[in-house]
Parts: structure tokens; sequence; C-alpha cells
């Protein structure tokens, strides 16, 4: 031990244990070829070292609060191809935690596949991107039972299954025929009304369904002659078509083509 000429011991013993402490971590962590620090240019001998590119909210057991940083530090961290290889996990654990909590919680959010009455009408769908987003919506509804897709613009749904629907109504949209339809093995009620289909030709792809009730009203193909005997022809388990019940003329014999161009003039 030895003093000085102002009367301030200079002995190492008389250091603090905390600081003595620190300067040995500082000599072992020299000694062991430290990584440089970003923001002071020296070593670093502090644990949490690791964690310098680590946003707070992913460091798990703490009670630390947005409001209680008065001095938050914002630096853009290294890619995750370096950080890889510098051993840093943490940083990409924390970042792939949080974005798999993005995802899970925006799914429960959405919980489509579970989803049993829905109305999707009056969407607007200009953009593609739209219209991309909204059949990937209608490929998850694998539990809708009811569902309300008016006045979308849609034209081709033949690529969604919609294993349980019953009862579908895709009243002012741009179909062009039955085939368009999405896959509704289970439809009871299906209302088309105001679409452009033109042909009865593809009813057949509804035979093997238990469909009860049909509405074609303001389709182009409502003007065909034999029009109610040709859709109840199509679909002999058809019990309600454009609101009206099946009738007995509705189950007339078709006529001929040669007697159908025949017109009576009283």
């Amino acid at each position: 031990m030895s003093e000085s000429s102002s009367g301030v011991v200079t002995s190492s013993e008389s250091l603090p244990k905390s600081n003595y402490s620190a300067n040995s971590d500082l000599v072992v962590s020299r000694s062991r070829g430290a990584e440089q620090s970003p923001d002071s240019g020296i070593a670093s001998p502090l644990p949490s070292n690791r964690f310098r590119f680590t946003a707070w909210h992913n460091l798990e057991g703490h009670e630390i609060r947005g409001a209680q940083l008065t001095s938050p530090r914002v630096r853009e961290g290294p890619p995750e191809s370096e950080l890889f290889l510098r051993g840093e996990e943490n940083y990409l654990i924390g970042k792939r935690k949080t974005e798999e909590k993005g995802k899970w919680e925006s799914r429960l959010q959405e919980n489509w596949e579970n989803c049993v009455e829905l109305n999707l009408s009056y969407q607007d769908l200009g953009d593609s991107y739209q219209l991309e987003n909204f059949k990937r919506i209608l490929r998850r509804l694998i539990r809708v039972e009811r569902l309300q897709l008016v006045d979308n613009s849609l034209k081709d749904l033949s690529s969604i299954r919609l294993p349980r629907c019953k009862r579908l109504n895709l009243n002012k949209n741009h179909l062009t025929s039955i085939r368009h339809l999405p896959k509704i093995p289970q439809i009871q009620h299906l209302s088309l009304a105001e679409n452009n289909i033109r042909t009865l030709c593809d009813l057949s792809e509804l035979g093997t369904t238990p469909l009860e009730s049909l509405t074609l009203k303001r389709n182009p193909c409502e003007f065909q002659e034999d029009y109610r005997s040709k859709v109840f022809s199509s679909l002999p388990n058809l019990k309600l078509l454009d609101g009206i019940p099946k009738l007995p003329a509705d189950c007339a014999p078709l006529q001929s083509t040669d007697t159908s161009r025949m017109c009576t003039i009283l």
C-alpha cells in the first residue's frame, strides 16, 4: 500500500470489490479475444452482449414495459446469415417466435375453418390481388353451410370446394355456366339470379346433389323454350324453381324440335 502526495490511496487492495471484479472480468475477457462492441469500440465483458441485437420485448423473464425505456438505442442489426455464423441465435430465435406468433394470431382472428354461416357480399373486388385473397378465404371454408356471395363480379369459382355448403347465394355475379360454380356436393338451395348463364346443358353437374330449390331468374337461359321442363328434366329431385313449386306441366315430356317450331295464331 502507498499514499500519494495528495493523500489518495492508490493500492489495488483499497478498490471497491465491484470495480475490482469488473476489472478482473475485463482482463479475462480480453485474454479470450472478446469481440469488439459496435458501440464503444472496446471489448465488452457483459453477459448481455449476446443480446445486443435483440428487441427488448423479445427477451423472456423480465417485467420491463415500453414506457419504462427512457433512452432506448435503435440500431440496425447484421443480416441473419452473419448472426448465425457468429453464433448469435438469440436474435434469430426471438424474431422467429414473434413471426410465428403473429401468423398464429392472424389465423385465429380469421378462423375461417370453423365458420358455419358467412356473408361476403358486395366486396368490390376490383384488383386481381383482392380476388386472389378472396378465393384464398373461400378455400378455407371447409365447414360453412350458409354462404352469401352477392354482387362480387365473380366469373369462375370452379377451383373452390365447399364440402358442407347447403345454401349458396351467388346472385348478381358474372357467371356464364354451371361449370363455373364451386364444388358443392351437399347443396340444397342455390340462387344464381342475375348472372349471364345462357345454356341449361350443364345442369346435370348438379344431378348428384340433394338440390331442392334453384333460382335462375334474369339469366338468358330463362327465355329458352320449355325452360322449366328442361330444368326439371335435368334435376328430377328439384322441388322449387325460381320460387315456384314443381307443377304437373313441368313434368310433361319435352316437345320434339319440329313441333316446338310451330306457332298457332288464333
